[in-house]
């Protein structure tokens, strides 16, 4: 790829990112299995460190949609609310159930296993997006609940993380607008003032990386930084 086509490609995935929302009001069609799968295989290529893959995923469309419903209802406090859950299970043509299934690994913990999980599906709804889909990450309703687990086969080790709810977006559902977010108090530099000075950042005094006399970087020990800090350095990178 030339760099004037690569920098259209970042351009284009940039304002994929910056236009994306959550789409509440969907209706049919969804994808089918051959785009699903195209699409899935895409999303596959999130950050996941060792390319564990540590999830699956069951689509569940038509008639199954009321079958889970059924059971999601069992599980309720009350009728009302029973009617409540079935109802919103039919709100896409499609659900796709996110199973996060760890793995026991000497390197790679938990946590990074979950932040791939994570990082698959917000890929999955980009690109749901960008091919003119619909689609939305809810968390139930009653993920963790016993009927809903056995009518999903959810293993004893496995997380149910919700449902990504797809279909076609209605037309008459007006975009929301979405203010840019002020990020500023989220970044903190270490290293190099001259950079913080020429910014909304502030520096600190305290580096985890600094340039020695010869202009090479050189590593400052974890012991010295705080545990959030040393949690941050490259090695810890998924």
């Amino acid at each position: 790829m030339t760099i004037p086509s690569a920098r259209v490609a970042a351009g284009n995935a940039e304002a994929a990112i910056r236009g994306r929302r959550s789409t509440i009001r969907l209706a049919e069609p969804a994808p089918g299995p051959d785009e699903l799968l195209d699409l899935l295989t895409a999303a596959a290529t999130a950050p996941d460190h060792g390319q564990l893959r540590p999830w699956r995923m069951i689509a569940i469309s038509g008639d199954a949609r009321a079958r889970l419903a059924q059971a999601a209802a069992e599980a309720a406090p009350t009728a009302a609310v029973a009617q409540r859950i079935t109802a919103k299970h039919l709100r896409a043509p499609l659900l796709l159930a996110l199973v996060f299934q760890p793995r026991d690994h000497p390197t790679i913990p938990r946590w990074e296993q979950l932040a791939a999980t994570s990082a698959m599906a917000t890929t999955l709804l980009l690109l749901l997006d960008a091919r003119g889909w619909g689609g939305v990450w809810f968390g139930g309703p009653y993920p963790d609940a016993p009927q809903v687990r056995k009518h999903l086969g959810i293993g004893d080790g496995e997380q149910l993380l919700g449902y990504l709810y797809v279909g076609t977006p209605i037309p008459s559902e007006v975009t929301r607008p979405r203010a840019a977010a002020d990020v500023r108090s989220k970044l903190r530099w270490l290293g190099d003032t001259a950079i913080c000075e020429r910014s909304a950042i502030s520096p600190t005094s305290e580096a985890s990386w600094s340039r020695n006399g010869t202009g090479a970087r050189s590593r400052v020990p974890k012991g010295n930084l705080t545990t959030a800090e040393a949690s941050n350095t490259p090695d810890q990178v998924v």
